[in-house]
């Protein structure tokens, strides 16, 4: 029987691995054979893979509590063929060597594009091969899914550590700012996020969101108002501030291989402008990776659904349902597990609606928070050692070929 290959994409998230476990439990239940490339497509092409079969099933367990991803990812992508014929071609060879059937990429935009190129793969070097995608992006940005695993998650932590926050600034002298600055190059759900960190009927953390402009005036005069009412001012911005120009407030360098900016520094940014203006001190906290991967503070709601996609995407695979990608669609009270096709959702990006920001651009509309909050229920049980979360790093056995 053909193999199924499971592929870790991009920035890792809290419940990637828990995607992981779907795939292959699922797979070693229906008596499939089933691996996964070590270190995403930069792996699969040298041919480094790990016997997911012969793995313990111990090990298997432990994924669903681990952050990161434990099979390794990369950011490298498949370029067009005309562009790189040999990687094409080194690909199909390996995908041949191990007799891989079925392709199950567990990433983003770029990983869904990546998926839809291997259905050409497939028609070019003529290779019976499914290819499906398992949604995962903290950044929440991928269309046909009412929420990408791994973003309530994210949100859930930055709301929660905001909320603490709070708690300290109200507990010291006046006058007091804070900056958050978080993920987020392109769309605003991590900012907008924080805004879920104030209780109701207490004032909500000022929000600078790429999908605005970042107009200074404005932003002065309710840092001010904050201050004069409050006392405090707790400010969440996105890491892809604009400038009204397009242009981000903070870009530290092209990513060459990934083909994104990569962005950092809008919260020091910020703090400048604040220092210069008003003669206001601000604390800067860059979030940085902690808010992919927080797993202690994970939602249980993501991680069962991450867990559910990546199952799907099995029974879809061995179906004969390629060129897939496994959608959340929300029911009356709960979610679904839907394909949608990759055609309808790579390469493209999920803004913040307009319908979530308000009228000041510096806050969410309620919807956003109605939107928001069943995602982040619940939390996942994990195991300590020490006082400690037992995060042991797992290792797996090479598949020889």
């Amino acid at each position: 029987m053909p193999r199924l290959l499971y592929l870790q994409s991009g920035g890792p998230t809290a419940v990637l691995n828990r995607s992981a476990q779907g795939v292959i439990e699922t797979a070693r239940t229906l008596g499939v054979p089933v691996c996964a490339a070590a270190n995403g497509l930069a792996g699969l092409l040298a041919g480094q893979l790990y016997d997911c079969s012969a793995a313990a099933a111990a090990n298997i367990q432990r994924l669903g509590w681990l952050p990161g991803a434990s099979f390794g990812t990369s950011r490298q992508i498949l370029a067009p063929y005309a562009a790189d014929p040999q990687s094409w071609q080194q690909l199909a060879d390996v995908l041949r060597r191990f007799d891989i059937g079925y392709v199950l990429l567990n990433g983003g935009n770029g990983s869904m594009e990546t998926a839809l190129a291997l259905g050409e793969l497939a028609q070019r070097f003529d290779l019976p091969l499914q290819a499906l995608g398992v949604p995962k992006t903290i950044d929440n940005d991928l269309e046909g899914t009412d929420f990408s695993p791994g973003f309530p998650s994210a949100a859930k932590y930055l709301a929660s550590s905001l909320r603490e926050v709070i708690h300290d600034m109200r507990s010291m002298a006046r006058g007091r700012v804070f900056i958050m600055e978080t993920m987020g190059r392109h769309v605003g759900w991590l900012a907008a996020a924080c805004s879920l960190a104030a209780p109701d009927g207490e004032p909500a953390p000022l929000l600078l969101l790429p999908e605005v402009a970042f107009d200074e005036a404005r932003v002065l005069q309710a840092v001010q108002q904050r201050l004069a009412r409050d006392g405090y001012c707790a400010i969440a911005v996105a890491e892809g501030l604009r400038q009204a120009d397009g242009r981000f407030v903070a870009q530290m360098h092209a990513d060459a291989v990934y083909g994104h900016e990569q962005l950092g520094g809008a919260g020091a940014w910020l703090a400048q402008r604040l220092q210069a203006q008003l003669g206001v001190h601000a604390h800067v906290a860059l979030v940085d990776c902690q808010q992919r991967a927080a797993m202690h503070l994970a939602s249980a709601t993501d991680a069962r659904l991450a867990y559910a996609a990546g199952a799907a995407c099995v029974h879809w695979a061995l179906a004969g349902q390629g060129g897939v990608m496994a959608g959340l669609q929300r029911s009356a009270d709960d979610w679904i597990v839907t394909p949608v096709p990759l055609a309808t959702v790579a390469g493209l990006e999920r803004r913040l609606p307009a319908a979530f920001i308000a009228e000041d651009g510096l806050a969410v509309t309620p919807a956003f928070a109605e939107h928001v909050r069943p995602m982040l229920q619940g939390e996942v049980a994990l195991p300590y050692v020490d006082g400690l979360p037992d995060y042991r790093t797992l290792s797996w056995p090479v598949l020889a070929g």
